[in-house]
């Protein structure tokens, strides 16, 4: 009696709990987005990003990141990467758009978008790409954690793969305004308070060490910020004065109390509205 009793309990279970997911048709589409409960990889119809030549002031980490995207495209080993610094700077813009760049020559290179609150359902969103034909970046924007989130966990597990390891046509590319990818406050804590301190900062910093790039990126000065603006203007095709377009620019960023790739973006978009100039989600298309 009570082995029916169980059988009929594991069946009940089986009944309520979902299916795995299906691997999606990665042929579909060029990026995806991972969403749990329940699993799936969506497709995106159209990725949001500037073509490769619009960033301007980033030549040393766009080289290096795209070098090692290449390589890992190509089927060779490639690191994981942090890319970390001042916020605006074009570090999750950088990605997506080397991620187009090449695309038309690596059509197998897909991108993998993975929210931070997802990261513990991490390793089921890799069952579905391990073994598939394609190539992943997985992409986690905008990473950091705080005070007693153990979510940085989860993420060891990708950089670090487990007993299984990480599967060989996955890569991991993050992005974070901090190096450590936790606040500074949270380290010298665990270095005053705890019982071994060097244990406890080793702890939280390790996270950080398990990426094979760091790419920093910082504050652009101002002709870099006004070189920004001058790129866009020439690929969307806006005539405007030099004196006139610097004097809007620097007023513009005197208003926002920063310059940044970002404000420089911002000030474009209120121009080319103004210029009755319509901006694609994708950047102006190469001839």
């Amino acid at each position: 009696m009570k082995k029916k009793t169980a059988e009929r309990i594991a069946e009940a279970l089986e009944r309520l709990s979902p299916p795995p997911a299906p691997a999606p048709d990665f042929g579909s589409a060029e990026a995806f987005v991972w969403h749990p409960d329940p699993d799936r990889l969506l497709p995106v119809a159209q990725v949001n990003r500037v073509v490769i030549d619009l960033l301007v002031g980033i030549d040393r980490s766009r080289d290096t990141l795209l070098a090692n995207t290449t390589q890992f495209a190509a089927g060779l080993p490639a690191n994981n990467a942090l890319l970390w610094g001042a916020r605006g700077m074009g570090k999750s813009s950088l990605v997506k758009a080397i991620h187009g760049a090449l695309q038309p020559d690596y059509p197998q290179l897909k991108i993998v978008e993975v929210q931070r609150e997802d990261l513990p359902s991490i390793g089921r969103c890799l069952n579905l790409l391990r073994g598939a034909a394609e190539r992943f970046i997985l992409f986690c924007d905008d990473l950091s954690f705080g005070h007693d989130d153990a979510h940085y966990k989860s993420l060891k597990a990708v950089l670090d793969g487990g007993i299984e390891g990480r599967p060989d046509n996955v890569v991991l590319y993050a992005t974070s305004n901090r190096r450590h990818l936790m606040p500074r406050d949270m380290i010298e804590n665990e270095r005053s308070t705890a019982i071994s301190p060097s244990e406890a900062v080793e702890e939280k910093v390790s996270l950080s060490d398990r990426f094979g790039l760091w790419l920093g990126f910082h504050p652009c000065d101002q002709d870099e910020y006004l070189a920004m603006i001058r790129g866009y203007c020439d690929a969307y095709g806006i005539s405007m004065d030099e004196a006139t377009l610097r004097a809007e620019a620097i007023e513009w960023q005197a208003t926002r109390g920063s310059r940044s790739g970002r404000v420089a973006w911002q000030y474009f978009t209120d121009l080319a509205g103004r210029k009755g100039i319509r901006i694609a989600s994708d950047g102006p298309q190469p001839a």
